[in-house]
């Protein structure tokens, strides 16, 4: 009875010896080294600028009355004694000569910058900056201090490696409470915040504030992998930064030129839905597609055609019409781009030589202003006096003089007036040309593209046929 009981025992310490242990809870991060390894390189930002002050009544709301109101208020307000405004902002170092990367809206219009370093005592000094440039479509500027002695700085990272859940360090000045850290993790990439033409946001929970504006966004690397730049006002744990491989490409860029220079082809552009892809013969949903070309822009010198689908920039995949917009803008105006392009059911290639994006407004956001359009509709050609008007050909498109209750054109919101120039590509000159492209290869896919002019915009619609007409 010992032997056995003693054998059972030593089978008993066998299997606890075998069995798997386990895995030990993970901690969570130290972030003090993180912070004092990258703190010293984070500045505080104050600015002031002088703000005329208006007194009473703004004399705008005269204009238009007799002239003696005019001049009465007009000397009102010069009499006013101007007024000092003052805002906070953080920066952070990224080179040991002084030059300082903050958002534009910190800086815009100051008069004076000042820059507070935090040295070595943990006293801060205050160090008079230079704007060197700013991007206002990205909300980037690039200063400059000089200061006695070489100042510690941060790198920029690869955002685009970074993965959500990652964990990340903010340091910065929220409501004047400088050096203040927070922590937290990614918690999305890709957010279109409707800010600007390339919003491509990381967005996470650490807590921004204001004042946190201008701050980095650190990873576990000590590396700048974002610029945090807008919060939602009414939300808790939801804050966007400027990812760094973009921010580092226009800092560059303004440290060399004073400003940003980008590529511009003249297209408007559109996504591509799922009505589009079926439209058009596409294999998925995925691109951007070609509103329109403009006469004379590079696309058209390219034989770039209305209604070319764009999957590739330079063999970079484009998803949507943020990312065409934003392939585009990165590329040096001057440069030759390939494009590879989906036209009549079939991949092709064209290689463009990108203009500079100036004064141009044309971009995916344009279009997607426009309401929908479909079928189930009144039209008529345009007469020779609406067509001239429109930039028209004589004889070609068609208006729209009714839209039926109940239908998907009344749905989608299409408006009298609308122009339809073309469906599937094909010229518009009478209903019965619609009715025959409907009729004809547009239902056998289920789709049909219409190319519609509103208000001399012109813009792409993929419309989904009705049950009755796919019959």
């Amino acid at each position: 009875m010992i032997r056995i009981r003693s054998t059972l025992v030593a089978l008993a310490a066998t299997a606890l010896l075998l069995a798997p242990t386990a895995a030990p809870a993970a901690s969570a991060p130290d972030f003090v080294p993180l912070v004092q390894a990258t703190g010293k390189a984070v500045v505080n930002i104050s600015t002031e600028k002088t703000v005329k002050r208006r007194g009473g009544m703004p004399s705008e709301m005269f204009r238009g009355m007799p002239p003696e109101f005019e001049r009465f208020f007009e000397q009102f307000e010069r009499g006013s004694k101007p007024r000092t405004q003052r805002s906070l902002g953080t920066g952070f170092l990224i080179s040991a000569d002084g030059f300082i990367v903050t958002n534009n809206h910190v800086v815009e219009g100051a008069d004076t910058v000042l820059v507070n370093l935090q040295n070595t005592a943990g006293k801060d000094q205050s160090l008079k900056a230079r704007v060197i440039g700013t991007d206002k479509e990205t909300d980037l500027a690039l200063l400059k201090v000089t200061a006695d002695k070489p100042l510690p700085f941060l790198s920029f990272g690869n955002s685009d490696k970074m993965e959500v859940g990652e964990w990340v360090l903010a340091i910065g000045n929220p409501f004047g409470l400088g050096h203040t850290v927070t922590a937290g993790i990614l918690s999305a990439k890709g957010r279109d915040i409707q800010s600007g033409p390339f919003d491509n946001f990381l967005q996470t929970d650490a807590s921004i504030n204001p004042g946190n504006s201008g701050g980095p966004l650190i990873n576990m690397e000590g590396k700048v992998i974002g610029i945090n730049t807008a919060i939602i006002a009414s939300g808790q744990g939801i804050g966007f930064a400027i990812p760094s491989d973009m921010a580092s490409r226009i800092v560059d860029q303004l440290k060399s030129d004073k400003k940003v220079s980008r590529g511009w082809i003249g297209v408007t552009i559109q996504d591509v839905d799922a009505n589009t892809a079926k439209a058009l013969g596409l294999p998925g949903d995925k691109g951007a597609i070609i509103g329109s070309v403009m006469d004379g822009e590079p696309a058209d010198k390219a034989g770039m055609k209305d209604g070319d689908v764009v999957l590739e920039v330079n063999g970079k995949s484009i998803g949507d019409s943020n990312a065409l917009l934003r392939a585009i803008a990165a590329e040096a105006p001057g440069s030759t781009v390939r494009f590879t392009i989906w036209r009549d059911g079939e991949k092709k290639e064209l290689s463009v030589r990108l203009g500079e994006r100036g004064g141009h407004t044309a971009d995916a956001s344009d279009a997607r202003k426009e309401a929908p359009t479909a079928l189930g509709l009144s039209v008529r050609p345009l007469t020779a006096e609406e067509a001239r008007s429109a930039g028209l050909k004589r004889g070609t498109g068609l208006l729209v003089v009714g839209v039926e209750p109940g239908l998907p054109a009344a749905e989608a919101e299409l408006r009298e007036g609308d122009i339809l120039l073309t469906a599937n590509f094909k010229p518009l000159r009478s209903a019965a040309d619609l009715g025959r492209i409907v009729n004809s290869d547009a239902k056998k896919r289920g789709a049909v593209m219409l190319q519609i002019q509103r208000r001399g915009q012109t813009f792409l619609r993929a419309l989904p046929l009705t049950t009755e007409e796919k019959k």
